[in-house]
């Protein structure tokens, strides 16, 4: 004991920091690995998602899919090796599939592809969108179904984990032989081409940000430029993203629609639990609960016979329009989690490279059918808040000043917020239209049936723009009339929201830029805007 209680050499000290860093290191490299995601090709859920796409979280590749990737590439390599004639290793695409290519051409035919198919137009997916669209096409060629190297794969998890991410235009996409264009912008920047998005949300040349980095862009060889474009993860990646943002719209309808409630001293009684049971659907059981919870200890609601025998649909049957949007939801997300972890390649290597087969797994039409279902259930939800809102201003439906004015007349009030959120409904009836409905035939007929898919999960994106603008249009009106009815007699939980809302948006004592004040609103309930930097560079999806 007497050894241990002698001061410490200056010599030992100096080790004993050493050891001291190496360990906390350790302690930090094991504690980033435990927040890493692994990716497998099987198991990446959207909550897993969202991780990687608000909270900086990055992405391993499980050792046991590592070995799939590399015995599906050594099938590939046989089948080069022994001159085997296969469809997007040593033939053309597309109507060119008849058209064998010389060996010695192979690498050439790669990149051809990758720069021929880079014709994507019109703005960008917003970061966040590319940033999936990477996640994802790695998950898929995880699998060890689609025959590229490690080198690849572990390529695309090195600019996912440095956040470099590809300028994908929007629009080019049929939907089938998958998301080709847009893919293809993709591969662009892996082969060190192509634009990315630089730390500001500017745009600069990929070659330019791998130098800095110290980045080596690969030289793409037999089948790999095919297996990074032929696949579903644009649509995907856009239904994801308008997934998680419709389901915040969903639950901010609610508790908005409860204020309303409050506002125009609606009737409790049509969310009792009996009425929603009888009917059995657990979606509108779960909406008339949470509404239940929203008003509960409120002292503006009403019971029937108090006021009125009956509310109008657009109060009364909130639990049955909201909860059908909820199914829709819930069909989404089973459609999106299934389709984040398929492999959508052509031709898929199986059995070592026993059996190598072309299919159709590209093809968009399941998500392209989820997309149209969410576009309806969106525009429901917005159909119904404009009702609301007209319940809210018109003098005729409601006991409270004309419009919300504090001067009728002088003031116009809340008059023309109604004819914006009228304007952005009518709007979406039109985006509603299902793409998948359409299809029109490419590559000389040899393609000739497509999902559209993309363009509705585009489609998808702007009118969850919409409709959030049409709720902040509501949820200022709601908070008007409960300031007429009176504050105090809120319940507890919607008057902790009403004065959290009065800090973005103030009380209406005289007409003013009411512009403001609904994208003020809409960047506070937009889900994503306040938890990730790069969507405030662009939060709109254009």
């Amino acid at each position: 004991m007497a050894y241990f209680s002698m001061p410490l050499s200056p010599l030992f000290a100096v080790f004993l920091e050493k050891v001291n860093s190496v360990a906390d290191h350790r302690k930090s490299v094991k504690k980033e690995e435990e927040t890493m995601i692994e990716l497998t090709g099987h198991t990446l859920t959207i909550e897993q998602l969202k991780r990687i796409l608000l909270d900086n979280e990055k992405v391993s590749i499980s050792e046991k899919s590592m070995e799939e990737v590399h015995d599906s590439r050594c099938a590939v390599e046989q089948i080069v090796a022994n001159r085997e004639t296969v469809y997007g290793i040593n033939t053309g695409f597309g109507k060119f599939s008849d058209v064998i290519i010389n060996q010695k051409d192979v690498e050439n035919l790669q990149l051809n592809l990758i720069r021929s198919h880079a014709c994507g137009i019109g703005e960008p997916f917003p970061e966040i969108v590319s940033r999936a669209m990477m996640v994802l096409r790695l998950n898929a060629l995880l699998k060890g179904f689609s025959g590229v190297r490690g080198v690849l794969v572990e390529l695309l998890s090195e600019l996912i984990n440095k956040r470099i991410h590809p300028v994908i235009p929007q629009q080019g996409s049929l939907g089938a032989s998958g998301d080709l264009a847009p893919l293809a912008h993709l591969a662009l920047v892996l082969i060190g081409e192509g634009k990315v998005y630089g730390e500001s949300g500017n745009v600069i040349d990929s070659a330019s940000v791998f130098s800095e980095k110290g980045i080596r862009p690969i030289t793409l060889q037999a089948k790999e430029g095919l297996a990074l474009i032929n696949g579903t993860q644009a649509m995907v990646a856009m239904g994801i993203v308008n997934y998680i943002e419709a389901e915040q719209l969903a639950f901010d309808s609610e508790w908005i629609a409860a204020m309303t409630m409050e506002g125009l001293e609606g009737i409790v009684d049509a969310f009792h639990p009996a009425i929603h049971e009888a009917r059995g659907y657990p979606q509108q059981i779960d909406v008339a609960k949470r509404m239940r919870g929203w008003l509960d200890g409120s002292k503006l609601i009403t019971r029937q016979g108090e006021k009125r025998v009956q509310d109008a649909y657009s109060l009364r049957c909130i639990p049955q329009v909201h909860g059908a949007s909820w199914q829709a939801l819930d069909y989404v997300k089973e459609k999106l989690e299934i389709e984040m972890n398929a492999a959508t390649d052509n031709p898929l290597i199986f059995d070592e490279g026993e059996v190598v087969i072309s299919g159709g797994n590209f093809h968009g039409q399941p998500i392209a059918f989820a997309m149209d279902f969410l576009k309806i259930a969106v525009a429901e939800l917005a159909n119904i808040s404009e009702r609301r809102t007209e319940r809210l201003v018109n003098p005729q439906l409601n006991d409270l000043p004309a419009f919300l004015s504090s001067e009728p007349g002088l003031q116009s009030g809340a008059m023309i917020m109604q004819y914006a959120a009228a304007s952005l409904v009518s709007e979406n009836k039109t985006l509603a239209h299902p793409a998948s409905v359409d299809s029109i035939p490419s590559s000389a007929n040899q393609e000739d049936h497509v999902s559209m898919g993309t363009t509705a999960s585009r489609h998808a994106g702007m009118m969850i723009q919409n409709a959030r603008r049409v709720l902040a249009i509501e949820c200022i009106c709601s908070l008007q009339a409960a300031e007429y009815q009176g504050v105090e007699n809120l319940s507890p939980k919607l008057k902790k929201k009403w004065e959290k809302m009065r800090h973005v948006v103030p009380s209406i004592t005289e007409d003013r830029v009411f512009s403001e004040d609904i994208e003020k609103l809409n960047q506070t309930l937009h889900p994503l805007y306040h938890n990730n930097n790069f969507l405030k560079k662009e939060i709109s999806i254009k």
